[in-house]
């Protein structure tokens, strides 16, 4: 049973995973989905390898492989299947995953917050006209450059809090980076709704 003990598996606890993911940023009482998936606490990580791995712990943990076992069997079962899918949804998700590792650090970060630099605020006012206008006009030529400089942000940005995250004089510059890419994933959504729309 002690693959189903999720909810004491913390980094720090998980003798399985002890080697690879004991470190500062990842300990504490609840699981750490880092560990769960016998991965350090990093941001640059292989997202082939998070699915695979993600694969293969959810399907040894299936509920219906316990079909015969306890009560309490099957309740670790449910709750260690629901812990691995939600670690993998956050972890498969840069601003999420980005988000999370500084909630390892003590941070806090709204998932709804006011972008509050000023710069980015301007450039948040341009992209939404920009989207508006691409709306109006339907262009699907102009709406794809769009959505290609969106995805360059949020790379350039991905890349930028790889760079800082772990570097304690730039944790409020971090913070800041979390916070927009959490604004341009929105942004994204909204460029596929509206390709969505277009299509129709």
């Amino acid at each position: 049973m002690k693959d189903l003990n999720s909810t004491t598996l913390t980094c720090a606890a998980n003798a399985d995973v002890e080697k690879a993911s004991t470190s500062e940023e990842c300990s504490g009482d609840k699981p750490c989905y880092f560990a769960l998936l016998d991965l350090k606490p990093h941001f640059d990580i292989n997202l082939n390898d998070l699915a695979e791995r993600y694969r293969k712990k959810a399907a040894s943990a299936h509920p219906d492989r316990f079909v015969a076992a306890s009560e309490r069997e099957k309740r670790l079962a449910l709750e260690h299947s629901a812990n691995l899918n939600e670690a993998y949804q956050i972890l498969k998700t840069p601003s999420q995953r980005a988000r999370y590792l500084l909630s390892l650090k003590g941070s806090n970060i709204p998932l709804e917050t006011t972008v509050q630099d000023p710069e980015f605020l301007m450039q948040q006012m341009q992209w939404h006209e920009e989207l508006d206008e691409l709306r109006e006009q339907a262009d699907f030529k102009q709406l794809n450059n769009f959505k290609t400089r969106i995805k360059q942000t949020q790379a350039d940005l991905e890349a930028e809090f790889n760079k800082y995250w772990q570097d304690h004089q730039y944790y409020l510059h971090a913070e800041q980076l979390v916070r927009r890419m959490q604004f341009m994933d929105k942004l994204a959504l909204s460029v596929k709704q509206l390709e969505e729309h277009l299509d129709d």
